[in-house]
């Protein structure tokens, strides 16, 4: 079983305490429509499991096959800087099928954040690194595809649907 090389901590986006007995990492792509059937689930983990779990997105676009992954990515670390990460990242997902600027300039603007500032930011690829650095501490993890999971550090290499996630992290609290 592969495990997380680059551990959680409070440079990540976490939801839920860091110090919970579960820790579920997720890889994702903003473009993927996989990412985006994981999203409700993961929401529904996070309800069944309470306090006893911290989610954790990581940044992992495929851009050869995603074309707006990238700067979906830097719109959420762009909101990121602002304490909106969470609420990007949910619109992100919840507008999946519109991602180009005019949908992320829309977001930031809904988000009440500046549109002009996140055209800036994407044109000079300000947030670039970060998701870089998000992305590259997945090819050391063993990711290549989206979404990847990772459950207390080991990669979760079985389906992502409700009832297999929730009875993975089930048996990781028994």
């Amino acid at each position: 079983m592969t495990s997380l090389k680059v551990p959680v901590t409070s440079n990540d986006h976490i939801q839920g305490d860091e110090k919970a007995p579960i820790v579920l990492v997720e890889y994702g792509d903003y473009e993927c429509p996989h990412c985006c059937r994981a999203y409700p689930i993961v929401k529904q983990i996070q309800e069944q499991f309470g306090a006893d779990l911290a989610f954790v997105y990581r940044n992992f676009p495929l851009k050869e096959i995603h074309p707006n992954a990238e700067a979906a990515a830097e719109t959420a670390e762009f909101a990121a800087e602002f304490d909106r990460f969470w609420e990007m990242h949910d619109d992100l997902f919840e507008n999946q099928e519109a991602l180009a600027e005019p949908l992320l300039l829309g977001l930031a603007e809904a988000n009440e954040l500046s549109p002009k500032k996140l055209e800036e930011a994407l044109a000079q690829e300000k947030y670039a690194p970060r998701v870089k650095s998000d992305f590259l501490s997945g090819v050391r993890s063993g990711v290549n595809g989206t979404p990847t999971f990772f459950i207390n550090g080991q990669r979760h290499d079985g389906p992502f649907d409700f009832e297999a996630l929730r009875d993975a992290i089930a048996a990781l609290l028994a």
